[in-house]
């Protein structure tokens, strides 16, 4: 992903809408489960053994596989959406988002996504020899990931009602490096929302992205907080109340370019992004470098986020979020 000052034009009064009540309240309340951090580290780690996950690799498919595999091993439908990523260097290359669903025919519905892809270029990092070398991804890319398929994994052994997918988005980390190409990224977000229904309308879409590194910052991103504040400022508050206000910190951080937009924009769902990103606009360091590595990865954060996210899907099982 990229940081961005993109307008967003929001044709939709989506934060308007009327729910229809909850059919949920009257029926047993289910405990929220615990998050397994050790099993997203290891779903990190897993990943980085394949090596960089960059489009058009066999590393890449291997992965994508591997996915598609685990989360059907999960009691998750899966389909693969294949499509042509058209990037910048002017080169069509195969690529594919992962969509998995638990209760296809339930309402309501909620939304999680995340990247699975990796940067094909090392453009930050401090040895400009290895600019052309791909970066290993453990935040940007696997933290996400691991943390949607421990979830899927709880859910699957923790049953809810509702109905939760996940969309493992593809071709969103090979963006031109020029900061004036900005429709050069989130590729297969871009994708799967000019093709999803226009009847589906979930009632909560968030998105995850680089959420697994040591000492992350979770602010309010703009563009999320422009088309569903209400939602970002429930979660952030049932974050804080759950103990982990010195991961999700209520500061605006600025806007950033990443598979949200694709969603709001192209699928008119309000979606907001959970990424670490400090008020000065900037990511970690190791963004975009060599650096991104199983290193800088600590598995408490994820405990943190994954922790918030089954208290969002459990609590809106239970009629209380």
């Amino acid at each position: 992903m990229r940081i961005t000052f993109l307008l967003i034009i929001v044709s939709f009064l989506w934060a308007c809408k009327t729910d229809p009540p909850s059919t949920t309240t009257s029926k047993a309340l289910v405990k929220v489960p615990r998050f397994d951090s050790n099993l997203a580290l290891e779903k990190v780690q897993r990943q980085l053994d394949f090596g960089p996950r960059v489009i058009g690799t066999a590393t890449h498919d291997d992965c994508k596989d591997w996915i598609a595999a685990t989360m059907k091993s999960y009691g998750w439908i899966v389909e693969e959406q294949d499509f042509s990523a058209e990037v910048y260097t002017g080169e069509s290359i195969p690529a594919t988002n992962v969509i998995a669903k638990l209760n296809p025919e339930a309402q309501p519905r909620l939304l999680l996504a995340a990247h699975y892809d990796t940067r094909h270029i090392a453009e930050k990092d401090a040895d400009q020899s290895r600019y052309n070398e791909p970066i290993p991804g453990a935040d940007d890319g696997a933290s996400g990931v691991a943390v949607l398929m421990t979830l899927a994994k709880i859910i699957s052994e923790n049953p809810i009602e509702i109905g939760v997918d996940m969309v493992f988005f593809d071709a969103e980390d090979y963006g031109n490096p020029n900061e004036d190409d900005p429709e050069s990224w989130a590729i297969g977000s871009v994708h799967w929302a000019k093709n999803v229904s226009k009847s589906y309308k979930p009632k909560y879409a968030i998105l995850l992205d680089m959420v697994g590194s040591k000492n992350a910052r979770f602010g309010y991103e703009q563009y999320s907080m422009a088309v569903a504040p209400d939602l970002m400022k429930k979660v952030w508050k049932l974050a804080q109340d759950m103990g982990y206000g010195n991961y999700f910190i209520n500061e605006n951080t600025g806007g950033v370019h990443d598979d949200h937009i694709s969603v709001i924009n192209h699928a008119g769902i309000p979606m907001i992004d959970i990424i670490n990103k400090t008020p000065q606009g900037t990511f970690g360091a190791y963004h975009h470098t060599h650096q991104d590595d199983i290193n800088i990865i600590d598995k408490r954060t994820m405990k943190a986020v994954g922790q918030v996210m089954l208290a969002v899907i459990y609590n809106t099982q239970n009629g209380r979020f």
